[in-house]
């Protein structure tokens, strides 16, 4: 597929397609209908699919790609495999010309629909913070900002989901990279369970009382299905096992699982501060540890100067801060 791009060059010069490859790139000629095409191969990895999004020809697509190319002098697409990759370079473009496609279509709905003063915000929350903390301070949101919709999407990954967003609050170690980043929190744990099994592991000791009980495990992406025990069993100096025990995707999971049956899990105190008011999870012994994961707030730098954005941003570091 690639070569045959390059062979249809000069055919796509005679269709209408060219693209000055001369000087800065500017508005006056930019090439929407290339880069729409590439977004949609982009978006499918396949020109197939990609042509049958937007309903035009394979050929087209595969014309309007060689010639956003030829303009940037880059490689956008590559094979591997059996399958379309994105180069380094297409990766870099893609959510910045998708995010673009999207604004504008946005716009232009609001206009049509006479909701030019709506906007739609995407963004991205971890599942167990957002029922536990972000579900039941959305409602202030909307309230204080009622001409701002918020579309959420939840996936368990650590890190940044691969999605087009606006802005997202990510589960992760502190790291540098081109993303404008707030820390909202650091996680804090401590082992948490029912109060008849901290009743059962009365007068124990902390290696005791964890050696007797199963251990729950909560997934993080890339690491064994332990690692939060392993880490905290180091921390703390005991010798117990911690491979074994019922693993969960999510923290609620796990928290569900140990006020209906048994077992310990390593859970997050601020974010099941209520449960734990409540008695419904107990801390049977007062060792609370930082495991080195935080949540933090996620966007492009470019988006700062997005009124819609910025509003959410400031309120949300707001409802952090107040919270802690």
């Amino acid at each position: 597929m690639l070569g045959q791009w390059r062979n249809q060059q000069n055919e796509h010069r005679t269709k209408g397609f060219a693209i000055s490859t001369k000087g800065r790139i500017n508005r006056r000629w930019l090439p929407l209908n290339a880069l729409r095409a590439f977004e949609a191969v982009g978006q499918h990895r396949s020109f197939t699919a990609g042509a049958a999004a937007l309903s035009v020809s394979q050929s087209a697509m595969s014309r309007h790609v060689s010639a956003l190319e030829e303009l940037l002098g880059k490689q956008l697409f590559e094979r591997e495999a059996s399958r379309l990759a994105l180069t380094e370079v297409g990766a870099e473009l893609l959510p910045v010309v998708t995010k673009s496609l999207d604004r504008i279509e946005q716009a232009m709905n609001a206009i049509r629909d006479d909701q030019s003063a709506h906007r739609m915000l995407r963004i991205h929350v971890p599942p167990s913070i957002l029922q536990q903390q972000f579900l039941p301070i959305l409602g202030d949101f909307r309230r204080e900002f009622p001409d701002i919709g918020v579309d959420i999407s939840s996936s368990n990954v650590t890190g940044l989901p691969a999605r087009a967003l606006d802005m997202a609050i990510v589960y992760d170690r502190p790291h540098v990279d081109d993303q404008v980043t707030d820390l909202l929190r650091m996680v804090r744990v401590a082992p948490l369970c029912s109060p008849a099994t901290a009743q059962a592991g009365a007068n124990k000791t902390l290696e005791e009382f964890l050696a007797s009980q199963e251990l729950l495990h909560i997934k993080l992406e890339g690491q064994t299905r332990d690692y939060l025990w392993s880490a905290f069993v180091r921390q703390q100096g005991l010798t117990i096992p911690t491979a074994n025990g019922v693993a969960f995707d999510t923290a609620v999971a796990a928290a569900q699982y140990t006020m209906a049956a048994s077992g310990v899990f390593l859970g997050d105190v601020h974010m099941f501060a209520q449960e734990i008011a409540e008695g419904r999870l107990v801390m049977p012994y007062d060792v609370v540890v930082e495991d080195g994961y935080g949540y933090f707030l996620k966007l492009h730098a470019d988006d700062l100067s997005d009124p819609a954005i910025s509003a959410f941003r400031s309120w949300l570091i707001k409802q952090f801060d107040n919270a802690r």
